[in-house]
């Protein structure tokens, strides 16, 4: 329980030092949670992957759009369909970690990730930049997540998967997170959101 709240309060302390600026969310669009296997809550119930928790934080529709599996190349085919049909306020964009996985070209994944930052903001919609870690022992950052953060002046949820993966009572596997660990990244993305001015 101590680790627990270690980490949350880690990551409310690290939001406070956050300058970047978000608009105010509506109740009257939704928010599209897009990406892989650690979108979508493989490794638990549907109910408790992170957008549906996050839902319930926000009391707003928040709409699951990730897909078991998946790399940036794919994502990147699919995200301009979705943000039409559902025309979304908000993309929380948690993609990559396939490709990571799968020892891909960062710099490639990089690329896609900075297209669909690009698809969104052509398109008026804010987004939040979730990053996953290295895939090796220590899981470290990935430097190109807090690049396009900077380059596209988005917020950045940096630590908290990796934080959620280094604590095994929070995972279902060696990838991928428990409900309870869906339930911290939700409550970080939900403070995140606080932190940046989404939340009146």
């Amino acid at each position: 329980m101590k680790k627990l709240l270690s980490i949350v309060l880690t990551l409310l302390l690290m939001a406070c030092g956050n300058s970047e600026q978000l608009t105010p969310l509506n109740n009257q669009q939704p928010i599209l949670a897009f990406g892989d296997s650690l979108t979508y809550g493989y490794g638990a119930a549907t109910a408790q992957s992170y957008p549906e928790q996050l839902s319930q934080l926000l009391n707003m529709e928040v709409i699951n759009a990730g897909i078991s599996g998946e790399k940036s190349k794919q994502g990147l085919q699919r995200l301009g369909a979705l943000l039409d049909e559902h025309q979304p306020q908000l993309l929380l964009l948690c993609h990559g970690g396939n490709d990571v996985l799968k020892k891909q070209n960062l710099d490639n994944m990089k690329e896609n990730l900075a297209q669909m930052i690009e698809i969104a903001q052509s398109r008026d919609i804010q987004v939040v930049l979730i990053s996953v870690p290295g895939a090796s022992l220590f899981l470290p950052d990935i430097k190109q997540y807090q690049e396009l953060a900077e380059q596209y002046n988005i917020p950045l949820e940096n630590d908290i998967i990796k934080g959620v993966l280094k604590e095994s009572s929070l995972r279902s596997d060696t990838i991928h997170p428990n409900a309870q660990g869906y339930r911290l990244i939700a409550e970080a993305v939900y403070a995140l959101l606080g932190d940046n001015g989404a939340l009146k």
